[in-house]
């Protein structure tokens, strides 16, 4: 079976790829001869001034073209994939499961850009711990005579202020020598409040109205409310400022300084941060016990004069937080107290970071979507698409910690978002480019394919000037099939069954070349010809040749097995593989012309086909492809001259399942016996009797045997 194209069907294609209909001719010069054809083509209403104007008037002309070959509903599912692409690229942290992802990667560029720092002088947390509660007695509410003294310890060491971060919301019987030191305190002391309408959770009426009538008996001394109000996002971590109603006083960070106004509607980013070292902690802790001994004041002092003094609990099953850290980290959690000091530290070093503005995220979702978008309809080579993904996404990926480095809160910033929203434009915009890749495709195969197989038509769609007649010599990978004793087969069933089984085993051949990259030259009955390296030549082509060989074999062994009952048993495919040169082109006459190859590389490769009979071998493959591919799975099987060739040739049998140690194991144990090892020929015979089913081992030692080290068999095919 050849693949022939009349010279008539080829002046009646498009062309260069106006794939929507015809090109009216207007005047054609053909010179038809010395194997050329060649053509002036020129449409009938424009010439060379007007395809001039033609490419003046833009890219709405091109734009126009594009929409009506993509059709009315790809175009609106395009759109609408687009447009959805978008939408995640800005809004992903609101919608579930890509907000966890957004809020996943947000903790590591947090936790990567919070600054190590050593232990920071102006605040130290006095807590009460374990200990304190096993000491008093007392777990809930927590002893307020050791309050007390701690706070009267406290006014004598020269605090700056007192952040109380503890809510004295029910009666106690100490409570009257705490009022009594609330009266006496000179330092500025914030007793930590919560009412019913922020809190109701944990605040009652009454518990509000008792913490009021406190803060009332505490006067005329210098006790007043602070918001302790902290909010966690609903995955439980804390990282971000709270929201500070106006109804409650402002939040503990902002009572102690006196007053922040940038600060008292600030709803962003927490500035953590991180220990320079292990042994010293970003804030000092000291436990109540010590601060209220008054054995102690004067060691302590250093520790607590001039500086911020917050108290609260350091209780593990009380007023625990996650943070950014700890979540990534899987560390301990954060006590409440020394969130207000982080508050604190951060309002003292003035450190508002920026966020991104709305129309900014916009813009950036458009920018990425615009990205995806263009490069699906790049058609870049693999490598240049590759490297192409590999900037886009690392610079999608590093952007944001470069900004989270450099104090831009990139908390909201829809990294994952843009991730989904470029891919979603890039699957959209490319399921529409390969619609219109594949109408192209259906059009070179209902005007070419009838005469040539698919890769061959596709490249002269590209390519039309391959239409002219002649060749050019080649290095090809030849490859020639058989299937063993369908000519008898096909004496013994009827017509219809045989050609409902060829026209099936060649199906399976030829999808099988295809899908090698292969191009198909002929069918002779049932034998498969092809060839790789024209009239597209790839680095891989060797490996493909050989996967195809190997491929070509499973699939006849597959054919085999499915065959109809009652048809006699069908025969094993034989393949023969080798590289040489030869002139590959278009052949005939003026009428007719058929893509080949031509050369004694194709005469080699039958004669490999044929020699698989008489070496027990199912695919031989030439010293010459084996040089070239990069595969490392073949068995030598001698050498062997075969007819039309001077010069013996080694051949190889492709063992894909067998290990590449045995396979240069068994390389090696051949090199031996041909540099006369005596014990190589006893080696290779234990060989086949451990392998029994190794009908082409044998055979190899059998022909050893006859023509010795270094020797060679010489075949009839």
């Amino acid at each position: 079976m050849t693949w022939t194209l009349p010279l008539e069907q080829i002046r009646n294609l498009p062309v260069r790829g106006d794939h929507c209909k015809p090109l009216p001719i207007r005047r054609r010069a053909a010179n038809i001869g010395a194997g050329q054809i060649t053509g002036d083509w020129m449409t009938e209403e424009t010439g060379f001034a007007s395809r001039m104007g033609e490419i003046r008037a833009g890219f709405w002309p091109k734009t126009r073209k594009m929409l009506k070959q993509i059709g009315a509903a790809r175009l609106i599912a395009t759109t609408i994939f687009i447009l959805l692409a978008l939408a995640f690229a800005r809004h992903s942290w609101s919608v579930m499961l890509a907000k966890d992802a957004e809020r996943a990667l947000y903790d590591v560029r947090a936790l990567l850009a919070s600054p190590r720092t050593e232990t920071d002088p102006r605040i130290t947390m006095v807590t009460f711990t374990e200990d304190t509660l096993r000491a008093t007695g007392r777990r809930s509410p927590l002893d307020r005579a050791m309050l007390a003294r701690g706070l009267a310890q406290l006014d004598k060491m020269g605090a700056k202020g007192i952040g109380i971060d503890i809510l004295i919301d029910q009666p106690t019987p100490e409570d009257q020598q705490l009022i009594d030191t609330f009266r006496s305190m000179k330092t500025p002391t914030y007793l930590g409040f919560a009412s019913n309408k922020t809190n109701a959770t944990f605040m009652t009426l009454d518990q509000e109205n008792f913490l009021r009538d406190v803060l009332a008996q505490a006067k005329p001394g210098n006790v007043h409310p602070t918001s302790i109000r902290l909010q966690a996002d609903d995955d439980g971590v804390m990282r971000s400022w709270p929201d500070q109603p106006r109804d409650l006083p402002p939040l503990m960070a902002n009572s102690l300084t006196g007053g922040h106004e940038a600060f008292r509607d600030f709803q962003g980013s927490i500035r953590y941060r991180l220990p320079a070292f292990a042994d010293r902690p970003v804030f000092d802790k000291l436990p109540i016990d010590l601060i209220s001994n008054p054995d102690l004041v004067e060691a302590l002092k250093p520790q607590i004069e001039g500086r911020y003094v917050l108290i609260g609990g350091d209780i593990p099953d009380v007023d625990q937080f996650i943070t950014p850290s700890s979540r990534i980290q899987k560390g301990e959690t954060t006590i409440g107290l020394e969130i207000h000091a982080t508050l604190l530290a951060q309002m003292l070093d003035n450190v508002m970071p920026n966020k991104i503005p709305g129309w900014g995220l916009w813009l950036i979702a458009l920018g990425v979507v615009a990205m995806g978008a263009l490069t699906a309809i790049g058609q870049m080579k693999i490598w240049k698409l590759a490297l192409v993904l590999i900037v886009q996404i690392g610079a999608v990926v590093a952007v944001p910690f470069l900004w989270q480095f450099h104090g831009i809160d990139t908390q909201g910033l829809p990294v994952f978002g843009w991730l989904v929203g470029w891919v979603f434009a890039y699957t959209a915009v490319g399921t529409a480019a390969r619609g219109i890749g594949a109408e192209q495709r259906n059009f070179a195969q209902g005007a070419l394919g009838k005469y040539l197989p698919r890769d061959i038509a596709a490249d002269i769609m590209k390519n039309p000037e391959r239409l002219k007649l002649g060749g050019e010599k080649r290095e090809i990978y030849a490859l020639f099939t058989d299937l063993e004793g369908f000519t008898k087969l096909s004496h013994q069933i009827e017509p219809e069954m045989v050609a409902f089984l060829l026209n099936n085993y060649l199906d399976v051949l030829s999808e099988t070349v295809l899908e090698h990259g292969g191009t198909i030259d002929k069918f002779v009955g049932d034998a498969v010809v092809a060839f790789w390296g024209a009239p597209i030549s790839r680095p891989d082509d060797p490996d493909r040749a050989v996967a195809c060989a190997v491929a070509m074999y499973e699939a006849g062994e597959a054919f085999r097995k499915r065959a109809p009952e009652g048809v006699p048993p069908i025969g094993v495919t034989r393949v023969g593989l080798h590289r040489g040169e030869a002139i590959v082109g278009n052949f005939g006459g003026e009428g007719r012309i058929q893509y080949t190859a031509l050369g004694d590389s194709m005469n080699t490769a039958a004669r490999l086909e044929g020699a698989n009979k008489y070496l027990k071998t199912k695919a031989l493959i030439s010293e010459t492809v084996v040089e070239k591919s990069t595969l490392g799975y073949f068995r030598p099987v001698g050498r062997i001259a075969v007819s039309g060739r001077s010069t013996p040739m080694a051949v190889f049998e492709p063992v894909p399942h067998q290990s590449l140690e045995s396979v240069t194991q068994f390389t090696e144990l051949l090199r031996r016996f041909d540099d006369k090892d005596p014990n190589a020929m006893a080696e290779l015979e234990a060989l086949v009797e451990s392998n029994p089913d190794d009908n082409a081992l044998a055979n190899l030692v059998e022909r050893l045997r006859e023509v010795g080290p270094g020797g060679y068999s010489a075949l009839d095919k």
